[in-house]
């Protein structure tokens, strides 16, 4: 390993360790103003232990980010920062979402570190994304061993043990056969309730946001998230009903009536993308785990319903001039067109 990091010591990062540690700058930026705000409003000394602990995590990272852009000669990203916060805005949010919240968060980023690290070239990357990963461990055993201890549960409800090992028809275990279909399998629990947490979590941001937006056109946008979220919990919900298993809770009694902005618009649309991301990542994850026909269907459609929200945001964006453009490859094209060598020796 020692020879390795002392051979690759001048090598430039590859594309996939570029694009990753400049998302994760995004993120981690972002990240820190949401905790900083928290902060100033939460009244649990253990949920404020928890958040600062998580904001001491998001500015290591950002810090040692930092350092290897510098290292690099690459631009810092812009990100977000104290322009970001109003420091004066009342809580948006309960302090027990704001758990739920981050444990949240946490489940998504132990994915995308999982990928980064796997997809990293340099040994310094290797070991920086696997002290993400064993960061981001801890921020989500913590956050749900807080929640648990606070009365909130957000498991995923329990089946019986299987008595004997058995083997299925393949017609009759992927599709429907004369109107019968089979039970749930586990794993097809366990991925309806994640992704239904996953919209729990998205539909009191999008309505948070939706009260404190400056816009009557961004208001309207995430008002229209939030109903997206609604149908999707919905119809993700009634798979589990249909098997008689308990639907997880909505968190919407946790949002406030504050209309006082804690945060941006640029930061609370850069949220919902990254929020849209999530959510498709984990539909896609959960179409490769599960097997009944009907459910690849209903994934399909609600990845779409997402990926066309998102893209209406995308254009949102990028006409208020917020989106930061990430590291791209070379345009030859326009390069070849811009071109100023001498012409050719006759």
């Amino acid at each position: 390993m020692e020879q390795n990091k002392e051979h690759q010591q001048n090598q430039k990062l590859i594309s996939s360790e570029l694009g990753d540690l400049f998302s994760n700058y995004l993120g981690d930026s972002l990240f820190a103003c949401v905790f900083e705000h928290h902060l100033q409003v939460v009244k649990d000394d253990e949920v404020k232990e928890y958040l600062e602990f998580a904001l001491d995590t998001s500015r290591k990272h950002l810090n040692m980010m930092k350092e290897i852009f510098t290292k690099e000669n690459i631009p810092v990203p812009v990100g977000f920062g104290e322009q970001d916060v109003r420091k004066d805005a009342p809580r948006l949010f309960s302090d027990i979402f704001m758990v739920f919240y981050v444990v949240e968060m946490s489940r998504a980023a132990l994915m995308t570190y999982g990928s980064a690290l796997w997809s990293s070239h340099r040994q310094d990357i290797m070991d920086y994304f696997k002290m993400c990963l064993d960061d981001t461990v801890i921020t989500f055993e913590k956050g749900y061993h807080l929640l648990l201890s606070k009365g909130v549960s957000i498991s995923a409800p329990i089946v019986p043990y299987p008595k004997k090992v058995d083997f299925v028809e393949k017609e009759s275990f992927i599709s429907l056969i004369a109107g019968k279909k089979r039970p749930l399998l586990a794993l097809e629990i366990k991925h309806l309730q994640v992704n239904i947490n996953t919209n729990i979590l998205g539909k009191a941001l999008m309505l948070g946001f939706s009260q404190v937006a400056s816009s009557d056109k961004l208001r309207k946008y995430f008002k229209q998230g939030a109903q997206v979220a609604d149908r999707q919990i919905k119809q993700l919900g009634n798979f589990l009903i249909s098997d008689d298993l308990p639907v997880p809770s909505s968190m919407d009694a946790h949002l406030t009536d504050s209309t006082t902005p804690p945060f941006s618009d640029k930061l609370m649309m850069y949220h919902t993308s990254l929020a849209n991301g999530i959510g498709i990542l984990n539909y896609g994850e959960a179409v490769s785990k599960i097997m009944r026909h009907d459910l690849h269907g209903e994934f399909a459609i609600l990845t779409a319903d997402i990926a066309k929200f998102a893209n209406e945001g995308l254009n949102l964006t990028i006409g208020n001039g917020w989106l930061e453009e990430l590291p791209t490859a070379a345009d030859r094209n326009k390069l070849s067109k811009n071109s100023s060598g001498s012409k050719s020796e006759e």
